[in-house]
């Protein structure tokens, strides 16, 4: 089915970290952050694999320590999608990990010293060709600021994030991206609305410390899902306290909710009821699980009665809908044959993975025709 959106997006400058667009035209990215120590390369990049694997787009990574900088530029050789070097503070070691081959630099320009530290980073920036990224979370705002508006709010997150953008843009430089996060939802949704009017660069969406996996989900969706409607964002970060791969998952699923980006299979299953011909969550469970490594966008309807089954299938590329003993499978929205209720995952998975391959293969067919 394919995807049909009413979104218009908001219009930013287009910038690159590494090979990957921001902005623009560019489709909405997806990146995780690293939790694993930086100096144990070999977990690291393990790590950023398994990310890749799931989806990312981009990755951060942290570089408290110098001896951290030369893990990042080892890091840096074994994997094949960019790399955000993460800096507090510490302006040698922005300058540091800019020459070890970082891709952007989050940093905020106000946290590292004086004017001539600042023009350091900005002119390593610069000769490298890498953005820098801008990150004012409600958590850490100026002490001046919290004293003038008694509590984080948007207007000072705001205030706080023009502070920053005005050290860049005295310095003429414009490669940047920005974000604005709060753990709360409303308060993210507010200081994102305020800064996207006032600015055309890129921002980076995040709730920050969204909480455990299941809570900070809910809470990212609702705060991000609503940015996004507005056309509001251009990259995204899900920040749970769980697995990076588990945080770019989520990232595309919202993507995937809203007909904006598409990222494996799209499941359509109904939630179960003494209806059912089947056990609907546990042949879930298991197509979700067999499916994980699927990337090429396809919608799968999997409904356990006849009840909505047949008008759920016609609109899913495959659609299947559950009767015993064999349940009846629609393909592009036909009738197409019948297959063993009693061995569902199997046949699922069998024509999921055939109709993947089929697709690759025409695409590559039509890459050899117009070459």
């Amino acid at each position: 089915m394919s995807i049909h959106t009413p979104i218009k997006r908001r219009l930013t400058k287009k910038i690159h970290v590494g090979t990957v667009a921001i902005g623009g035209d560019a489709p909405i990215s997806v990146q995780s952050m690293t939790n694993t120590d930086t100096c144990d390369v070999q977990a690291t990049v393990a790590q950023i694999q398994r990310c890749v694997a799931a989806g990312a787009d981009l990755m951060r990574v942290s570089t408290p320590t110098m001896d951290s900088v030369a893990a990042f530029a080892e890091i840096k050789k074994q994997v094949s999608v960019p790399l955000i070097a993460d800096i507090h503070f510490d302006y040698k070691i922005a300058l540091a990990v800019a020459d070890a081959g970082a891709d952007c630099l989050r940093i905020n320009p106000g946290n590292i010293g004086n004017d001539a530290k600042v023009r350091e980073v900005v002119a390593a920036a610069r000769h490298h060709n890498v953005p820098i990224r801008i990150g004012v979370n409600a958590g850490s705002l100026e002490k001046d600021l919290q004293k003038k508006y008694g509590e984080p709010t948007g207007e000072a997150m705001l205030e706080s994030a023009l502070r920053h953008i005005d050290i860049l843009e005295k310095l003429n430089f414009q490669n940047y991206k920005i974000s604005v996060k709060a753990s709360n939802v409303f308060l993210t949704l507010d200081a994102y609305r305020l800064i996207s009017a006032q600015i055309d660069n890129p921002l980076h969406l995040g709730v920050t410390e969204a909480g455990v996996y299941r809570t900070g989900t809910v809470k990212s969706a609702i705060a991000l899902g609503g940015l996004l409607l507005d056309g509001i964002g251009d990259t995204m970060r899900i920040s749970l306290a769980a697995e990076p791969e588990e945080e770019i998952k989520i990232g595309f699923d919202i993507l995937k909710s809203l007909g904006i980006r598409s990222n494996g299979v799209n499941f359509i299953a109904c939630p179960s009821c003494s209806r059912q011909e089947f056990d609907v969550i546990k042949v879930m469970n298991e197509l979700e699980a067999r499916l994980e490594d699927i990337r090429e966008p396809l919608d799968l309807s999997v409904i356990g009665c006849k009840v909505n089954g047949p008008g759920e299938a016609k609109e899913a590329d495959i659609g299947v809908v559950g009767a015993n003993p064999n349940s009846l499978v629609y393909k592009n929205g036909n009738k197409s044959h019948l297959i063993d209720t009693k061995q569902l995952v199997d046949e699922i998975e069998m024509m999921v993975r055939e109709r993947v391959k089929n697709i690759q293969e025409a695409r590559a067919n039509e890459i050899i025709r117009v070459g």
